[in-house]
């Protein structure tokens, strides 16, 4: 069976940046929707018309992938509002209650990058924004999606999604 629009995939993976650098692998094959909103577009594209088998090699651009990175999604809050083992990394949806940044998105994924005696910095950009990619992968499998796989334009597999 080809790869065409509301189909369900299965993907292996190496994902390096330009410099060649290992960022993830996958090795047990994921399913993704095609035609719903678990791959970016420029992925689904390259996909079209592929089989089990296939292996596909993609240099997506940031604008392409998880989009620039933007300074505007960073703040700062007070460290009394999170808890005492807080650790670089870890991610919180939404910022924490009370928080002072009334600006801020409230359904961003936002990541720890910095902790200081007085204040937590949270970055709302996706960990690989601002960076160009080079996406290596091997099409496992092909199947047609069910009428409510197509109804819910998800699988649930959140890697490609990116929360705005």
């Amino acid at each position: 069976m080809e790869i065409t629009s509301h189909c369900v995939v299965a993907l292996t993976w190496t994902l390096k940046d330009t410099l060649g650098e290992e960022l993830d692998r996958l090795e047990e094959p994921v399913e993704f929707l095609v035609g719903g909103s678990d791959l970016l577009a420029k992925i689904e594209e390259a996909l079209q018309g592929h089989e089990p088998g296939d292996r596909v090699d993609l240099h997506l651009e940031p604008e392409d992938a998880f989009g620039d990175y933007d300074e505007r999604k960073v703040y700062l809050e007070p460290r009394s509002l999170f808890p005492q083992e807080l650790e670089e990394g870890m991610t919180y949806e939404g910022l924490p209650a009370g928080a002072t940044s009334q600006d801020a998105p409230p359904n961003l994924l936002y990541t720890v990058t910095e902790i200081y005696p007085e204040h937590v910095v949270l970055d709302g950009n996706h960990p690989l924004a601002g960076i160009a990619l080079r996406l290596h992968l091997k099409v496992e499998a092909v199947r047609e999606a069910t009428e409510d796989e197509v109804g819910q334009g998800t699988l649930g597999t959140g890697f490609f999604r990116i929360g705005e």
